[in-house]
């Protein structure tokens, strides 16, 4: 068995959502999810299948995040993995209902960090270990620390 590392593509001021599922309507059922939660998100969806013709199916309302997607799924290149590229919203405002989806088994990460799937390779194929998601903390918050990170949190909306 041999480990490796991938990098994941984010779109510019977007997001990645990585995850494991087990059928083929994955990216059709993920596609509802996000669009009945968040209608304006352009996003894109690329699922890889395990078995039978072992193809990477791909969904989505915009173009080159389906063309992202499908580019990080097959670099992963593990079956019953999923990616979701986005734009014009946020992970927080689709995971619960991503993870609602029946087929939707885990999810890895959804980051809009630089993120590195942690991949074991063996004759049989690839499987994800898991993830580095980010950079190191760099210290421990203090109270100033604190007060900006509220700051932020009112400055976009998820707090008064």
């Amino acid at each position: 068995m041999e480990l490796k590392t991938v990098p994941l593509e984010i779109p510019e001021g977007g997001n990645v959502i990585l995850g494991q599922s087990h059928f083929i309507k994955t990216v059709e059922d993920i596609y509802e999810a996000i669009v009945n939660t968040v209608p304006q998100m352009k996003f894109g969806i690329a699922f890889n299948e395990a078995s039978g013709p072992c193809l990477t199916r791909v969904d989505g309302n915009d173009e080159a995040l389906q063309a992202m997607a499908a580019r990080n799924a097959t670099a992963v290149a593990a079956g019953h993995t999923f990616v979701v590229v986005m734009r014009e919203g946020y992970p927080i405002n689709v995971l619960g209902r991503i993870k609602d989806v029946p087929e939707v088994c885990s999810i890895f990460c959804a980051s809009a960090n630089p993120v590195q799937v942690v991949i074991a390779e063996s004759d049989q194929g690839r499987g994800i270990l898991g993830v580095i998601d980010g950079v190191p903390p760099k210290g421990v918050e203090t109270a100033e620390d604190v007060e900006k990170r509220k700051a932020f949190l009112r400055m976009i909306g998820y707090k008064r």
